[in-house]
């Protein structure tokens, strides 16, 4: 897979309760949310529950709202999804060897040594939470910049 970037930091889907107050501003309107999300965040991670009952529409609208480097990140489901290379299928192959759970392992030192594994053979790594956890998104990202990645 080529890719503009490196690391791609991001979240489990954008809709998270306690960011209203923490990240997002207040009064932005839920349909600007992704927008938001994606002026900071390169990547999100979609369960199939929520992007398989997805429309057509909510796709096209997904799509025209984030920027050109941004990518969805699918679990598996029984749906096919949209045909667009900024949808990746998470399959478990896949997820082993892209995939960085920062909740699971917020280990700074071992994200490095990933990034740097990853920079060696070219790869993008994707840094996702779990919970939303801003802390550590925010972590991520200083690391993914001060690595220059």
């Amino acid at each position: 897979m080529s890719a503009s970037r490196l690391i791609y930091v991001g979240a489990q889907d954008w809709l998270h309760p306690h960011w209203r107050a923490a990240f997002y501003p207040d009064g932005l309107p839920d349909d600007w949310l992704l927008s938001y999300y994606n002026t900071r965040f390169q990547t999100v991670y979609l369960p199939s529950a929520r992007w398989q009952t997805a429309t057509a529409a909510d796709w096209v609208q997904w799509l025209n709202d984030t920027q050109p480097g941004f990518r969805f990140l699918l679990e598996p489901g029984t749906l096919s999804p949209p045909c667009d290379v900024r949808i990746i299928v998470a399959t478990p192959a896949w997820r082993d060897t892209h995939l960085y759970w920062i909740d699971a392992f917020p280990d700074l030192r071992e994200l490095a040594r990933q990034a740097s594994a990853h920079a060696a053979n070219g790869e993008p790594l994707f840094v996702i939470s779990h919970s939303g956890d801003l802390e550590k998104m925010e972590q991520a990202m200083t690391l993914s910049e001060v690595l220059g990645y």
